[in-house]
């Protein structure tokens, strides 16, 4: 009597590179959520995940389903071919909410849709070298941050990382 194996589904080996379009999902998942200002802790939250699945989702170490994507673009305020374009993230249109607008005031004052951040934003994303873009990166916040403690403020976001330790 001989013993047969059972059938594999076919997949990925583990030594294969992720396919190019979960790792483009992926860069426009960590694209999205750096925009909103969100942790992948809170993203997780927000979808029912720990962060590590949210750091392999967007790795494109694991695949995002279907009904997982429709969840993070809806999240995320974002169409679902948000993820799959090579669109400008700044000008990348929400979902609309019905036939209401939003009030003129609440456009003008927000940074994401000045010119003046689309512009910055182009900029950033053409510096090829990643250390170049780090640095550059790390001098706006301390910059920011400065500016912030001249004026006597609080500073709006941390520039700082802080590590959470577990409490044991």
């Amino acid at each position: 009597m001989a013993i047969s194996r059972p059938v594999r589904r076919p997949g990925r080996l583990k030594s294969e590179k992720p396919n190019p379009i979960d790792v483009q999902v992926g860069s426009r998942v960590r694209l999205r959520r750096n925009m909103l200002g969100l942790s992948q802790e809170k993203l997780g939250e927000s979808i029912g995940l720990t962060f590590q699945q949210v750091q392999k989702y967007e790795r494109g170490a694991n695949r995002i389903g279907a009904s997982r994507l429709h969840e993070l673009s809806r999240v995320m305020d974002v169409p679902v071919s948000f993820f799959f374009d090579d669109v400008d993230p700044v000008r990348a249109p929400a979902i609309p909410s019905g036939f209401s607008e939003p009030p003129a005031e609440a456009f003008d004052s927000d940074p994401l849709r000045r010119l003046e951040t689309v512009e910055l934003v182009d900029a950033y994303y053409a510096i090829d070298d990643p250390a170049v873009r780090r640095r550059l990166y790390e001098l706006a916040r301390t910059l920011a941050a400065e500016g912030e403690r001249a004026a006597g403020k609080a500073p709006a976001r941390s520039t700082r990382r802080v590590r959470r330790q577990d409490p044991a």
